[in-house]
């Protein structure tokens, strides 16, 4: 039960009947008068349970991006209900004014409406519905909480998709240039020309060339039906955070805009995420819209307080296949961490693959290891250059093992350069 403001009001009246008749038994009798009042407006109040809750399913929202919630209230009972509804949700699921007043007639209903602003990823859930029903002097009223399910899943914000169509223009001029139909290992062919000097002798078309008065070549464009293979690394160096962005967001954000080119491009897309162990692995083949799936898988992903194994992690990326694939590891270039966990199994991914390792940089410490104008600041350049060495040694040393190092303040666009180079060349 809960009593309202009106209590204490009808007390301090009693205040008035004191003066008139100042004994202690005049203070007892008014108290117990408000009591017997109070009591009787309780039981003639209508129980919460006469209240019919259901709740829509609110479906799926991009992180940042406001959305809303439906409680449908309706009237089971032959009496009219007043009173307050409090539509409560976990405190990352950001809901707006919960409360909300209550009037129903008799087999009545009415839709209760609670704006939502999601502040995290995943599924964010309804925590309760508090229903009070006062009674008809308004003194007291009849509270319950209820459970009525309502989940509401946050998506990854795909901030990135701003650089889509810029390089998807740039992929369909590279797919229109002459200049990169060349031969080489990986390509598919496409034409014949006649010879020009400079050209390699073994693309040299002995068959049609008999058939010709002149020499002719066979000329080759980077192959399309390619595989990207996307690492997304969820152990603990994930954690970390650049600006006000964690770097497995960041490193989402990159994923998806690749998946999105890279199916353009028409190349095939394999996902994996995980830690000590998978955590998610996907195989889209000749899906049009990657980034709604792959979206949903990275819903629920957060980093884990742990290291990476790599070995399983390269393990999940044999077992999608042998073929030759473009193997995208999207995880922090920590000197230590790479040391340690990533460089052993290196070797077992260059063998069959091309592997990119692709990492966020963080500006700050350019800015640290650039201010020097007082003593606490050259130590923090100091500090900040020993950092930015070893990332480079660490860079210089996976590129000596034949891996590309993409390190970027602002990964997505970067990485998707890189791949429409790899592209431009027929290196994939």
């Amino acid at each position: 039960m809960s009593i309202s403001g009106r209590v204490p009001l009808l007390l301090l009246l009693g205040v008035g009947a004191v003066l008139l008749r100042p004994e202690m038994s005049t203070v007892w009798l008014w108290v117990l008068a408000v009591l017997l009042l109070v009591g009787a407006d309780l039981l003639l109040a209508p129980s919460p349970a006469t209240l019919t809750l259901t709740r829509p399913p609110v479906g799926a929202v991009r992180l940042g991006e406001p959305t809303s919630t439906a409680l449908v209230a309706t009237n089971a009972s032959r009496r009219g209900l007043h009173g307050v509804v409090r539509d409560a949700w976990q405190p990352t699921a950001g809901a707006g004014p919960n409360r909300h007043r209550l009037s129903l007639p008799p087999g009545d209903r009415v839709v209760l409406t609670t704006p939502l602003l999601p502040q995290r990823r995943g599924d964010l859930r309804a925590i309760g519905v508090t229903v009070r029903l006062r009674g008809p002097l308004g003194l007291a009223a009849r509270q319950r909480t209820r459970v009525v399910e309502g989940s509401v899943r946050a998506l990854p914000p795909f901030d990135s998709r701003k650089h889509l169509p810029s390089r998807l223009a740039r992929l369909r001029d590279l797919d229109g240039r002459a200049a990169i139909r060349v031969r080489g290992q990986g390509t598919e062919f496409d034409s014949l020309r006649e010879y020009v000097r400079g050209d390699d002798v073994r693309s040299i078309d002995w068959r049609a060339s008999a058939r010709s008065r002149s020499v002719v070549v066979r000329t080759w464009q980077p192959e399309r039906d390619r595989r990207v293979v996307l690492v997304l690394d969820t152990s603990r160096t994930s954690a970390g955070r650049i600006g006000d962005v964690p770097r497995l967001d960041s490193a989402m954000d990159a994923a998806l805009l690749l998946a999105s080119l890279a199916t353009r491009a028409g190349d095939r897309v394999d996902f994996v995420a995980g830690d000590r162990r998978v955590r998610r692995r996907l195989r889209f083949a000749g899906d049009r819209d990657i980034a709604a799936r792959l979206l949903e898988a990275m819903a629920e992903l957060d980093p884990v307080i742990a290291e990476a194994d790599w070995d399983t992690l390269a393990g999940a990326v044999n077992g999608l296949g042998r073929q030759r694939a473009l193997v995208v590891l999207l995880t922090p270039l920590e000197p230590s961490a790479v040391d340690e966990g990533l460089l052993p199994v290196l070797a077992v991914l260059t063998r069959h693959h091309r592997v990119v390792l692709a990492s966020v940089r963080d500006p700050e410490l350019e800015q640290l290891s650039g201010t020097r104008t007082s003593l606490d600041e050259v130590y923090d350049a100091a500090a900040a250059e020993q950092v930015i060495g070893r990332r480079r040694y660490t860079a210089d040393l996976l590129r000596t093992l034949g891996v590309d190092v993409v390190d970027a303040d602002d990964l997505p666009p970067a990485l998707a350069d890189h791949y429409l180079s790899l592209k431009a060349r027929g290196l994939l």
